[in-house]
């Protein structure tokens, strides 16, 4: 994984979104996070923090959160909360 961003963490400019992924996963909804301005163990911490909020599972691999099932409005509130701007992308 790539170092962390100089700067990183919760008040910096990113675009944080959050989309749902269904495409080769046999069906199975996952709510993705993509652009978050943090990387390695802080990306980990935050992942583990989200899945349980949410009661679910998923991962964090190559600057992206997967959280399994449809969690998005949750998640956007969240991220809101700890200071990302995020939003919701898709339909």
């Amino acid at each position: 994984m790539p170092p962390p961003l100089a700067g990183s963490g919760p008040g910096i400019q990113a675009r944080v979104r959050v989309g749902r992924e269904v495409a080769g996963r046999g069906g199975k909804v996952v709510s993705v996070i993509t652009g978050l301005p943090i990387a390695g163990a802080e990306l980990e911490t935050l992942a583990r923090r989200l899945k349980k909020l949410c009661g679910a599972g998923g991962g964090a691999r190559e600057g992206v959160i997967e959280i399994q099932g449809e969690h998005r409005d949750r998640l956007v509130a969240e991220l809101c909360k700890l200071g990302y701007e995020a939003k919701r992308s898709g339909g």
